[in-house]
């Protein structure tokens, strides 16, 4: 039997929301880190926002449904508005001893709002 790691998992898929779990990939980095403590900040390509969150499908149902109601899919601009009512493109989150500082269910997303979103991000250290 052949084990393959997976660097990220895709969370949801919903018309108006992708979200994609890139946690073992950031923690892997942070494994890897000249420092051993410091904080990750975990940032997204110009198509996606980075946040911490439980990864639960009811969450994701209701962000979805949400977001719909604010912005219709046929606004123009809707990928736009919608970045601006979510904030930042990135997270800062603790490590210490190569080990990310998250809670037991947090996970690192990085969500997309457009369809044919390409997962793309980066995490930067700061000691």
């Amino acid at each position: 039997m052949t084990s393959v790691e997976v660097p990220y998992s895709i969370a949801c898929v919903l018309p108006s929301l992708v979200v994609v779990d890139v946690t073992n990939e950031v923690s892997h980095t942070v494994s890897t880190a000249d420092s051993a403590s410091g904080i990750a900040f975990v940032a997204a390509g110009e198509d996606g926002l980075i946040r911490v969150n439980e990864r639960e499908d009811g969450f994701f149902r209701d962000v979805g449904a949400l977001l719909e109601r604010l912005v219709p899919f046929e606004a123009s601009s809707r990928e736009q508005l919608l970045g601006l009512l979510l904030g930042t493109r990135s997270e800062g989150i603790p490590f210490a001893e190569r080990r990310l500082c998250l809670g037991r269910w947090q996970r690192i997303l990085l969500v997309g709002l457009r369809e044919g979103f390409v997962p793309e991000w980066h995490v930067t250290f700061v000691v």
